[in-house]
C-alpha cells in the first residue's frame, strides 16, 4: 500500500552488511551492522521526524524475516538526502555506545 506524502524506511537500507543488491542504500560510511527499528526510531525522535511504524512488516526481498518498515513524513528533502541524514546520526549514535 502507498502512503502519500511518506518516505518508505526500511532497517536494511542501513545495513552495512548487506550489499546494495540486497538492499542497502547508502554508502558504507552511512550504514552500521544490523541496525535495528528502535535505533532508527530513536534517531527520527532527535531530528524531530514525525514518523509511523509498522513493526511485523517484511522487506519484499526477504519475505521470512520481519525487520518492520517506518514511514517518515515527507519534508522538503529528496529521500536520499533523508536516509543520509539518518544514517549520519545512526552512525554518530553507535559510535558514541561503543557497539
Amino acid at each position: 500500500m502507498r502512503k502519500q506524502n511518506k518516505i518508505v524506511v526500511w532497517p536494511i537500507y542501513f545495513d552495512s552488511t548487506k550489499a546494495r543488491g540486497k538492499g542497502r542504500k547508502l554508502p558504507k560510511k552511512f550504514t552500521v551492522p544490523n541496525p535495528k527499528l528502535d535505533e532508527i526510531c530513536r534517531v527520527l525522535d532527535k531530528l524531530k521526524l514525525r514518523y509511523e511504524v509498522v513493526a511485523d512488516a517484511a522487506y519484499p526481498k526477504m519475505p521470512w524475516r520481519r525487520t518492520g518498515i517506518i514511514y517518515v513524513e515527507k519534508g522538503k528533502k529528496p529521500k536520499l538526502e533523508v536516509l543520509k541524514l539518518i544514517g549520519r546520526k545512526l552512525v554518530e549514535m553507535r559510535g558514541k555506545s561503543g557497539k
